[in-house]
């Protein structure tokens, strides 16, 4: 049984998705949910040997994804579900999978959304079949096509 349940959320019609699945499986279980909001690292190319880092993007983005994670926590609350959250910055496999060892969780929660066509799925890559392979617990992702 899932005692912590933890929530990749990023506001798509795929993590809305997950956070219904979610609010149904910790209703069931009765767990814990803790929802996270992963901000990435934003580089400004400046060649090909690297680039700097942007305080302004960066910034703007750390509101943007509290945004997100407000209105996810909003969302359980009107369910009735009790969640707290975080929002996180760095790379998000990284970041989710270090989070779920911290608090122990049993169950990660991410929606994915399948691409139309090869060129789109490469060029993309996939953060749950990522996940899957550094994750310390369980993942369950929601689909949407």
């Amino acid at each position: 049984m899932y005692k912590r349940i933890l929530l990749a959320y990023d506001g798509s019609e795929s993590g809305q998705k997950a956070l219904l699945d979610c609010r149904d499986i910790a209703q069931w279980s009765q767990a814990a949910l803790t929802l996270i909001a992963v901000t990435p690292v934003h580089m400004q190319m400046i060649g090909i040997e690297g680039g700097i880092y942007d305080q302004r993007v960066a910034e703007e983005d750390k509101i943007r994804y509290q945004g997100i994670l407000d209105d996810g926590l909003r969302r359980l609350g009107d369910a009735g579900h009790q969640a707290r959250g975080e929002v996180l910055y760095g790379e998000t496999v990284d970041e989710i999978a270090r989070y779920a060892s911290k608090i122990e969780a049993n169950l990660i929660v991410v929606g994915h959304r399948h691409l139309e066509g090869w060129a789109a799925r490469w060029w993309r890559g996939s953060v749950s079949k990522s996940l899957i392979e550094h994750a310390p617990c369980n993942v369950l992702v929601v689909i949407t096509h």
